[in-house]
């Protein structure tokens, strides 16, 4: 047995998507970091040892602009490229090399810390080191460092430290929140394991093992769905635990999980019912992936009334946008629905008061052990909002190391610092400018080589009824001065459109009623129909335009996806078993569903120009939509000549660094694993070949950088040697299948940044 010391910055326990992001948020600032996970893969739950797919603030599709960007967002784009077909294994590929390019990361797998040494009082504890021992390699490894960051998902690290948490859930009148129980008890979210099927072509006997439960003597076959040619995540609703302890309990949970899995397979395969016998059993998980255990406590708990409200944080550094998800406390077994969900009407912020703890001083925590309530936690819990939150804990981690102050002081004296390092990242944070002043960028004069200034889709793909309300939602950038829409009419009739605000500039709701307009059609096919619709928003903000049911006039969708423009539809009936899963349709972002169709918006005119896509969105402090899309496009490329970009200075200016993001559309669902595919495998708005160059001293322009087959959304340049110049432009020569030339952000800094 061999015994070692580490010694980094920063040590990160857990290595599931939380760990991870944290770990390479804190090792791209130039800190070292030992990332220590206990399995031999990373990615926790979404790991290929348990295959879960990995959720987020779009909560597939319910909301709009809302995907991830920074790390989490780099991984869904990679693996969009690298996976399409959702194999868990390269998912599990795509996160270690993401770990392994870091220099700084030293990775500790198959490493399970199980002792922690801290000191001080109660109320105010410092972690002075934490030991792992490595399974097969007989190694005990002590890891020190001024900051330690609990991603255990468990709290094992925290717990063990002496942190204040809380387990179970909290009594009504703790936070005032509507979901939680009148009285507190110590009921948790349940766990489950998965199981994956295939058809083999060929006729498959199943003899049930002896503990397969007879589950035609439960209430599963009557309560939840089964289908032969499900598998993976399609059966979530595999879950208990609830009413037990998930940790201590947790071999004789795995033990109930695994007795039903082969019930519902003996179920499937041998009942007669579900024309099964060409299929078989692939892979069945060994472990349990676990919702929910202890919740630190930190300076501030997140509650139900902070995500339904919507509520803006000074101190806000990430965000979510899963429904408060709650499951009842007898999983599968449950009279009741699989899950119960209430819905802001957009995103919700996360606050870094709760990313560390309230007494230990040198602890922070991402993941589902964040200081949340129960009820809270039921939307925060998501894997791919613990990564975002993981990336605010990484950076602050950093920050707090870096100047040998704790996390609570920096918050409270650094805390801007902070939020635009973050942003420099290109963090997931919703309706942060940036304030840069490093950014030469900021100050430039910006000027295009075009730029789209009227939106207008007018090539009609397939005809939809209008048998229910629809929409349609445009940038009001700066108004909206006259709607035209593609209509065919099977008799003369008056069609309606309504112009509403979204409320919030991060939503996509109807909220408001600003405007209502009717025109007429006559019978016959491809009209366009002209509506007067007039708005004029004290600021640019996105209109949300709805055309009233006629059920004998036909909207067009338009052949051509358009940033900044979505189209909608009302949907009174849910589209899921209420057996399963119960969603209220009388919530805004329920009710307005895109149901497949996002890159399909209504062919439609605006008779007003728009600057929506001017030239200096690029360097107006956005990286991503926010009241309207935030960035710079160009008109349809044509002739094989680039469009650009381009900066000017007064004066000259030294360059070292220039930051492009490209738009990825975040309004797309990406799923790391088996939920959906999307058509392609690189999104097509990303810009795929482009140079940089400068106006140097002496009047020449001289390519400075350049990408080629590029597929990511941020592109770092950091130059050899800075260059003088007083002129910058970006040069676009091709995109992955848009015909427009768009860019979100350029910066251009005159050192290189860590």
């Amino acid at each position: 047995m061999k015994q070692e010391l580490v010694q980094n910055d920063i040590t990160v326990i857990g290595g599931g998507l939380a760990g991870v992001c944290a770990a390479i948020a804190a090792a791209r600032l130039g800190q070292k970091v030992a990332l220590i996970q206990n399995r031999p893969v990373l990615g926790g739950n979404s790991s290929s040892e348990v295959r879960v797919w990995v959720c987020g603030a779009t909560a597939h599709g319910t909301n709009r602009y809302a995907r991830e960007t920074g790390i989490m967002g780099e991984l869904f784009v990679e693996n969009q490229y690298r996976n399409p077909e959702g194999n868990p294994y390269l998912w599990d590929l795509v996160v270690l090399e993401a770990v392994k390019a870091e220099s700084n990361i030293t990775l500790y797998l198959n490493t399970d810390v199980h002792e922690v040494l801290a000191e001080g009082d109660e109320q105010e504890r410092t972690i002075t080191a934490v030991t792992g021992w490595m399974m097969g390699s007989e190694r005990r490894i002590t890891f020190k460092s001024s900051m330690y960051l609990d991603c255990t998902g468990d709290g094992l690290i925290g717990f063990l430290a002496g942190a204040k948490f809380a387990l179970g859930r909290e009594a009504r009148s703790e936070y005032g929140e509507e979901w939680a129980p009148e009285i507190a008890d110590d009921i948790t979210l349940g766990s489950t394991i998965l199981f994956y099927t295939k058809d083999t072509g060929v006729p498959v006997n199943f003899v049930p093992p002896s503990f397969a439960k007879d589950i035609s003597q439960t209430t599963i076959p009557i309560r939840r769905v089964i289908k032969s040619g499900d598998s993976g995540c399609h059966y979530w609703w595999i879950e208990w635990g609830g009413e037990h302890d998930a940790v201590h309990d947790n071999e004789m949970i795995r033990d109930e999980l695994w007795s039903v899995i082969y019930g519902i397979w003996d179920y499937i395969k041998n009942s007669g019912k579900f024309g099964a016998e060409n299929m078989t059993l692939e892979w069945v998980g060994s472990l349990p992936g676990k919702r929910e255990y202890r919740r630190f406590t930190g300076d501030y708990v997140l509650n139900q009334n902070d995500i339904i409200a919507q509520r803006e944080f000074a101190d806000g550094v990430a965000f979510g946008g899963w429904s408060i998800d709650l499951h009842p406390p007898q999983g599968m077994y449950a009279d009741a629905s699989g899950s119960k969900h209430m819905h802001a009407d957009g995103v919700y912020h996360i606050p870094f008061r709760s990313l560390y703890s309230a007494n230990v001083r040198n602890m922070l925590m991402a993941g589902r052990d964040i200081s949340a309530s129960h009820v809270a936690f039921g939307t925060t819990r998501v894997m791919a909002t613990c990564a975002v939150i993981g990336e605010a804990a990484g950076t602050g981690a950093a920050l707090s190391s870096r100047k040998g102050i704790t996390p609570r002081e920096l918050q409270e004296q650094h805390l801007e610092e902070l939020r635009q390092t973050l942003l420099r990242g290109d963090a997931s944070i919703i309706g942060l400018r940036s304030s840069d002043e490093d950014d030469v960028a900021r100050k430039a004069r910006v000027t295009a080589s075009s730029t789209l200034g009227v939106i207008e889709l007018a090539q009609p793909g397939e005809a939809y009824p209008l048998q229910h309300d629809a929409a349609v939602l445009i940038p009001a950038d700066p108004g909206i001065s006259g709607l035209q829409l593609l209509v065919d009419a099977k008799q003369a009739t008056s069609v309606t459109a309504e112009l509403w605000d979204t409320g919030r500039r991060e939503n996509y709701v109807p909220h408001t009623l600003q405007a209502s307009a009717t025109a007429h059609a006559e019978a016959g096919g491809q009209q366009w129909l002209t509506f007067d619709l007039q708005w004029q928003p004290q600021v640019p903000q996105n209109a949300f335009i709805i055309i009233k049911a006629n059920d004998v006039v036909s909207l067009y969708h338009s052949q051509q996806p358009h940033s900044g423009v979505l189209v909608f539809f009302k949907d009174e009936e849910p589209h899921v078993s209420k057996d399963l899963e119960d969603h209220s349709t009388d919530q805004p972002v329920v009710l307005w569903k895109m149901q497949g169709k996002a890159r399909q918006p209504f062919c439609c005119r605006i008779g007003s120009p728009t600057a929506a896509f001017a030239a200096d969105k690029a360097v107006n402090g956005y990286h991503r939509p926010f009241g309207g899309p935030q960035q710079w496009m160009s008109q349809p490329m044509a002739g094989g000549q680039p469009e650009w970009l381009q900066l000017q200075w007064d004066s000259v200016q030294s360059i070292a660094e220039i930051h492009l993001t490209f738009n990825d559309d975040v309004n797309e669902d990406l799923v790391n694993l088996h939920h959906h595919r999307t058509a392609f495998a690189i999104v097509p708005e990303l810009v795929r070949d482009y140079r940089v160059e400068a106006l140097v001293a002496g009047g020449e322009w001289t390519e400075v950088a350049a990408g080629s087959d590029n597929r990511k959304r941020k592109v770092i340049h950091r130059l050899p040697n800075p260059v003088q110049a007083d002129q910058l432009r970006v040069l676009i020569d091709s995109t992955n299948g848009s015909r427009y030339a768009e860019l979100i952000e350029i910066r251009a800094y005159g050192a290189v940044h860590q």
